[in-house]
């Protein structure tokens, strides 16, 4: 696989769950149906579904694809020899976790041998559930790659990404996300001399955009933000490794041609990008600390009815208003399990040990909330408005517990003395009530 053009600027579809046209060349896609008996430029037709058939209309995920050749155009996939880090869940264990983060490699290491998995809700045989992963990579892939598991949500945190897809290209950046369906083919290319980030696997129902409720038609993310690729395609007849996840385990297979050989396509199943800093903040403009659900930007549903399986929900800079209010995220213990990760600055609930890149788990009905240092702060502060500035910190919310990987319980990353950052809080409590 050659390597892209770094410097092109791309162009992109605008829209969430658009049902969406493009091609690459006049005539790619067939007018008044999907699959003719023969195709004007000699394509294949080829549909790429990302739900069930019998799924009502609304919540339908399909693509069709007009390909140089069909993806069926392969050999037998083997095992590889390495395997994802991390495939291992580690012991039980109801503690709060926290890790420094992860350094890039010394060694050439592209994007899919930089995975990492931290903690899964169950096997990958799971209908629902999620993974969570962290990547870190100083090579360009010169391979493709698609996962049968779920659909990925990637959260760069260093480094830009240009995604290759079978659909067109997408380059994000740290504080933008990308989101790629089950079964799409890809490549990651670095644009920077490294990257590092994390992903969201979800390997229920596709992510959405959440409801509004009395919030009214407008704010969170708003739809026209989210960006899908315009057609581009590689005619090359040159070998190209094709590896897959399936059921954790990945699989190769060698191509006599490029995967990315989509002249044109239509549908609503496609990769798409979001920009974070565009995200429409809501808060308190009276009093009391609001719960974190109001910064949802993606979810999916779960099994149990207003409980999602996953939330994607970020804490961008944004104004604090509150009178006579402890304004950071108050103490509490969940239904949900949380897993935090830092893009850029601090996060308001801790005055430090929680850095860019680093991330935290704090599991179903484990005590959380802000540090001592930042208790005392906010207990003391004079309340004036004031803004949260230079921050992204965000939180992949799930119904299921999510179990730490062996690895990820043994690595010298994850902080020993996470539990500290409570310790020696002081007792304030008066039973005489002020004069």
């Amino acid at each position: 696989m050659r390597s892209h053009p770094h410097a092109q600027p791309l162009n992109y579809l605008s829209g969430f769950g658009n049902h969406f046209s493009s091609e690459a060349l006049p005539g790619a896609l067939p007018i008044g149906q999907n699959s003719p008996q023969q195709h004007a430029l000699g394509l294949y037709a080829e549909l790429l579904s990302g739900t069930a058939f019998t799924v009502p209309r609304a919540q339908g995920r399909r693509t069709w694809l007009y390909r140089i050749k069909p993806s069926a155009s392969h050999p037998r996939f083997e095992r590889l020899e390495r395997q994802i880090a991390g495939s291992d869940t580690g012991p039980i264990t109801p503690n709060r976790l926290r890790w420094d983060a992860f350094e890039l490699p010394s060694q050439p290491t592209d994007f899919i041998d930089g995975l990492l998995i931290m903690a899964s809700t169950a096997s990958a045989e799971q209908a629902e559930g999620v993974t969570v992963y962290n990547y870190a990579a100083n090579a360009s892939m010169q391979r493709a790659f698609f996962n049968a598991d779920g659909e990925w949500l990637i959260v760069p945190q260093l480094g830009r990404l240009r995604i290759v897809t079978e659909l067109g290209l997408l380059d994000v950046e740290p504080q933008e996300i990308a989101v790629l369906p089950r079964g799409l083919k890809f490549s990651v290319q670095l644009l920077d001399n490294g990257a590092r980030g994390y992903i969201c696997e979800n390997h229920g129902a596709a992510l959405r955009l959440p409801d509004l409720g009395p919030i009214g038609s407008n704010g969170l993310a708003n739809p026209r933000d989210f960006q899908a690729p315009v057609a581009w395609f590689e005619d090359s007849d040159g070998p190209t490794s094709l590896v897959q996840k399936f059921l954790g385990e990945l699989w190769s297979t060698q191509l006599d041609h490029s995967p990315f050989d989509v002249v044109g396509w239509h549908g609503n199943n496609v990769p798409y990008k979001y920009d974070l800093r565009r995200f429409n903040t809501l808060g308190t403009v009276s009093f009391d600390h609001p719960d974190p659900s109001i910064f949802t930007v993606l979810t999916a549903p779960g099994s149990v009815e207003g409980q999602a399986n996953i939330d994607f929900v970020i804490f961008p800079p944004r104004w604090m208003v509150a009178e006579n209010t402890f304004r950071p995220p108050w103490f509490h213990r969940n239904l949900m399990n949380e897993f935090m990760g830092l893009i850029d600055g601090a996060y308001d609930a801790k005055a430090e040990g929680f850095m860019p890149g680093g991330a935290s788990l704090h599991n179903c009905m484990s005590a959380h909330g802000p540090d001592n240092a930042t208790a005392e702060k906010a207990i003391a502060a004079t309340l004036q408005p004031h803004k949260i500035e230079n921050t992204m910190a965000f939180m992949f919310e799930t119904a299921k517990v999510l179990r730490p990987s062996r690895h990820a319980l043994e690595c010298v990353q994850l902080q020993p003395d996470y539990d500290a950052c409570w310790t020696g809080m002081a007792k304030t409590f008066n039973r005489e009530m002020p004069q």
